[in-house]
């Protein structure tokens, strides 16, 4: 596999080795040694999810406050743009994120640390969503940041996005005081 360092410290950008022909294709999506030898992914797996959505759902920008999740997340049908953001004050690279479209053709996973804020727009008719977390989902710890945060400045490739009513009432980032 081939593992991305990005502009955000921890999140990494993961490619499988795919293995197709005529029949079809195999990839290994998770490996606890070498997930760890090649991307320094140390922390245990409690929880797989998968969500379908279609085209134009924006799914984010979530996390957890004091029981932080690390993701591993993939598409297995679709494509989406997934989005990492630093939320934390204190980071030098506050207010910024990385996007990338993960898709059933590019295989690509992304890992989220824990302590990052998390969100997809599904850009395919229909997409199947998979996420391996570090720690129980827990919606009493659950916060998010608005979708269109001027600070975070996040450029979605659909305009119109469709929201639940919990993810279009988070609040936008604070800039840096300093």
């Amino acid at each position: 596999m081939k593992v991305t360092d990005t502009a955000l410290a921890g999140v990494k950008i993961i490619e499988p080795k795919v293995f197709g022909d005529h029949r079809g294709f195999f990839k290994e999506t998770f490996n606890a040694q070498r997930y760890l030898d090649m991307a320094g992914i140390d922390l245990a797996f409690v929880q797989d999810n998968h969500s379908r959505s279609r085209r134009g759902v924006l799914r984010g920008l979530h996390f957890q406050k004091t029981k932080p999740q690390g993701k591993l997340v993939s598409v297995t049908r679709g494509a989406v743009f997934d989005v990492a953001a630093d939320i934390d004050p204190a980071s030098p690279t506050y207010g910024q994120y990385v996007g990338v479209e993960l898709s059933e053709d590019n295989h690509l996973q992304l890992w989220v640390p824990p302590g990052y804020a998390h969100g997809f727009v599904v850009l395919s008719e229909e997409v199947d969503f998979v996420y391996k977390c570090t720690d129980y989902y827990d919606p009493s710890d659950e916060g998010g940041v608005a979708w269109n945060c001027p600070l975070l400045n996040i450029d979605w490739p659909i305009e119109d996005v469709l929201l639940s009513d919990k993810d279009s009432k988070y609040a936008s980032l604070e800039p840096e005081h300093g």
